[in-house]
């Protein structure tokens, strides 16, 4: 329950059409079950007390007093387990019969949800919800009755769940709508859906696009073994979907899961929420009924992503790097029309970021039919340029048929030094930065007398920790990898290269391939005595693997110093310990915080996914925000 996680569980019983006695014992059963392995959160399926498929039998006394009984002895029976569970059951209220769901914590039936799109032939035997809340008699105490109801935890504010029940969620406007438009988090359906053939995936693409509609999260239950009958077969499906994405799915016909459990994050809806300002004007008319639950902390084994801006899937991280580079030199496209540029200036390395740009470049060339000697690409190498990297800058312009000019800046910079009155044998940031100037001052010179753009080659990693010269590498006319992380630009490079390889350009492939080997680095400071990079980005800032991690999370999701490091070590623990973690979320926040500044005055780029720090709209940052209370809370982390 602690940083916003709870463990939820959507279950199957094994029960008897028409057997009350029989299916609490089952139901009991896997309750006990679900808070065994920690489950605060446990969904059975509609009618599970009494099976849903009894058809005129739901009119008898005999089944209606008997599955009444059961519920009392389910109640009774829980009463010590650490839990709040969904139990579906017919009730007759005021001589109307209704299929419901009855929500019960900690010993007493908090409240009874009816349902109300009834289909299926259910018209025939129960009634339809009634549009306003009432109350019912149990065991001599009034019980909150309708559909208008939320469920608040009183030890986890996120906590607010609210019930729907099966054919509900496919009407024109569920219940569930209204349910999180009054602050439900959570919704929890139970359902008795029939299977069907392609039924599964409609299902499942249904409510992964509500919960995203709703902003919340959904677990559903249906049920399974024992209800099938006559002519229609249950496959005891179930579902757990937050925000979109499904956590959790039980295989219809599945005998060995009867209990589906996973963890949800409602953090993540919330902050979605937050962003969106969600309209919560249809609160009218409900009802909030509290519970209690004991705090614990709630494992993490879903939500640990340790690379969260790349596809676990090889095809889909294919397909990711092909819509980033169409986003990429389309948005390119755009600003070379509109500016009536005749060249594309980029200052190439031999880098990953500036290979990119080059790639993207040359997209965007081929997409307006123009030839690649458009693109006039500059190496400008200095004190701490290898052998290695400039000859691999200079193979890939050939091989990409750009036109290409070598600028030593070693005398102007040294020049420099001596006009500001700065000895070259202190390498601190002046030795480093005035390099930078001075490359992104003859970028824009050439730029201007070639009738050019100066093309941009920082990415969202960098700018997010303030790796840049500002008004040095920070600036160009148009910056293409300005949104896109470093661990996904590598993955970029990767995909062109395994690209050129299969058109027969084993050598641009090689070249590609080399750059992806080539340590990340600026080389502001002279090479080592073998001639081999010495000043190495990741010994200084961190690697880029965590930083994209904290990145993500904290922009995408808002998450708080403890909880990025908890969800860290879940993902990361195996490869780096605790202190490095804290070591770097500490220096990730302090820079992300202090150079904010260089970020405000950003170029434009395109976006290319949800996280992006453009001062535009994507990430709007006061300059001078403090960080204090951030860091405060990494110093408290154990």
């Amino acid at each position: 329950m602690k940083n916003g996680f709870i463990k939820v569980a959507a279950a199957t019983p094994r029960i008897r059409i028409a057997d009350p006695a029989y299916n609490t014992d089952r139901l009991i059963e896997l309750a006990q079950k679900a808070n065994d392995c920690g489950a605060r959160v446990l969904v059975f399926p509609e009618l599970c007390l009494s099976g849903s498929t009894c058809g005129d039998l739901f009119a008898t006394n005999a089944l209606i007093l008997g599955c009444k009984q059961e519920l009392d002895r389910y109640v009774t029976a829980t009463a010590e387990l650490d839990l709040i569970s969904t139990v579906g059951v017919p009730l007759e209220i005021l001589g109307k019969l209704y299929s419901c769901v009855a929500v019960v914590c900690g010993g007493k039936l908090l409240g009874v949800v009816p349902k109300t799109c009834l289909a299926n032939g259910q018209g025939r035997h129960f009634a339809c919800a009634p549009n306003e809340n009432g109350w019912m008699d149990w065991q001599g105490e009034q019980i909150p009755f309708g559909t208008k109801l939320i469920f608040a935890c009183q030890q986890m504010p996120l906590l607010r769940m609210a019930v729907e029940l099966g054919e509900d969620a496919w009407a024109s406007c569920p219940p569930s709508v209204g349910h999180t438009a009054a602050g439900a988090m959570l919704i929890c359906n139970s359902a008795a859906s029939n299977e069907l053939v392609g039924a599964k995936e409609y299902r499942e693409l249904m409510l992964r696009a509500h919960s995203t509609r709703t902003q919340s999260a959904y677990v559903f239950s249906s049920a399974g073994y024992g209800e099938s009958t006559t002519d229609v077969v249950f496959g005891g499906s179930g579902l757990i979907c937050e925000n979109g994405v499904t956590l959790g799915r039980r295989k219809p016909f599945d005998p060995t899961c009867e209990l589906l459990c996973t963890e949800l994050d409602l953090e993540r809806p919330a902050f979605d929420r937050r962003r969106s300002r969600m309209q919560t004007s249809s609160a009218l008319g409900y009802q909030t009924v509290g519970f209690s639950l004991t705090p614990a902390v709630t494992p993490i084994t879903c939500h640990a992503d340790p690379h969260p801006f790349l596809p676990a899937d090889r095809e889909a991280l294919c397909q990711r790097c092909d819509t980033i580079l169409s986003i990429q030199a389309n948005g390119l496209v755009q600003r070379i029309e509109r500016a009536f540029a005749q060249k594309l200036v980029i200052g190439i390395s031999g880098g990953l970021d500036s290979t990119l740009a080059l790639l993207v470049a040359a997209r965007a060339l081929d997409l307006l039919g123009r030839p690649h000697t458009d693109i006039l690409a500059v190496t400008m190498p200095c004190f701490g340029t290898t052998k290695r990297t400039k000859n691999t800058a200079t193979v890939l312009c050939e091989e990409l048929g750009t036109d290409f000019r070598c600028v030593d800046i070693f005398d102007a910079v040294n020049v420099h030094f001596r006009d500001i009155g700065h000895d070259p044998a202190d390498r601190n940031v002046t030795y480093e930065n005035s390099q930078a100037r001075e490359r992104t001052q003859i970028l824009m010179d050439i730029a201007n007398d070639c009738n050019g753009m100066v093309i941009g080659t920082g990415d969202l990693s960098e700018l997010a920790l303030g790796w840049a010269t500002y008004n040095g590498d920070q600036m160009s006319m148009y910056g293409v990898n300005g949104n896109v992380p470093k661990t996904l630009v590598r993955h970029l490079v990767a995909y062109c290269a395994n690209q050129e390889q299969a058109d027969g350009k084993t050598t641009l492939a090689n070249a590609l391939r080399d750059v992806l080997d080539t340590p990340v680095s600026p080389e502001l400071l002279p090479a080592d005595e073998n001639g081999e990079i010495a000043q190495k980005t990741e010994d200084l800032v961190g690697p880029y693997e965590i930083h994209d991690f904290y990145l993500y999370y904290m922009l995408r999701y808002g998450f708080s110093p403890e909880k990025l490091y908890r969800m860290a070590q879940a993902a990361l623990g195996d490869t780096y310990s605790d202190e490095i973690l804290k070591k770097w979320l500490k220096i990730f926040l302090r820079r992300f915080f202090s150079q904010q500044f260089k970020r405000s005055c950003l170029p434009d780029g395109p976006k290319v996914g949800s996280v992006g720090i453009s001062p535009r709209g994507d990430w709007q940052m006061p300059s001078d925000a403090s960080s204090a209370l951030w860091l405060a809370e990494v110093d408290t982390l154990t």
